[in-house]
């Protein structure tokens, strides 16, 4: 369900890194422009942790095709700064049939093991979801 406060972008995987698809190559950190700090930031989160989770999948010997990354945030409106409140990433992947059940549960390394995420308050939300294309 797609709430007022949320906002949604998503991060494609070519060449063995992730892009933030933008219109020119000088980024405007404004909302009504560009991608506003806040973006930026849900953003870092979802590409520390796709190479992560890239890193755990590779590390654990499950091959995949990793494609992209949707990404919904929301703020919270009941605090004066509306600080992130939640983030949900969905990971979007091809992998055989017989290992999704091994890549999903790679997810539980992903948050733990990644700096961005780390460097965050504590009672920021990030929830993670793996679709299989």
């Amino acid at each position: 369900m797609y709430k007022m406060n949320e906002k949604s972008l998503y991060l494609t995987y070519q060449d063995d890194h992730f892009e933030l698809p933008v219109d020119s190559k000088n980024w405007i950190l404004q909302q009504t422009q560009g991608y506003s700090p806040v973006e930026m930031l849900a953003s870092s989160v979802a590409a520390c942790c796709g190479y992560v989770y890239v890193s755990v999948l590779e590390n654990s010997h499950v091959p995949h095709l990793f494609t992209r990354i949707t990404l919904t945030y929301e703020r919270d409106e009941a605090k004066k700064a509306r600080p992130l409140s939640s983030i949900d990433l969905t990971f979007y992947l091809r992998v055989e049939k017989e290992l999704q059940p091994k890549a999903r549960h790679c997810l539980r390394l992903v948050l733990p093991n990644c700096p961005v995420v780390q460097s965050l308050d504590r009672d920021l939300v990030i929830n993670e979801c793996v679709q299989f294309i």
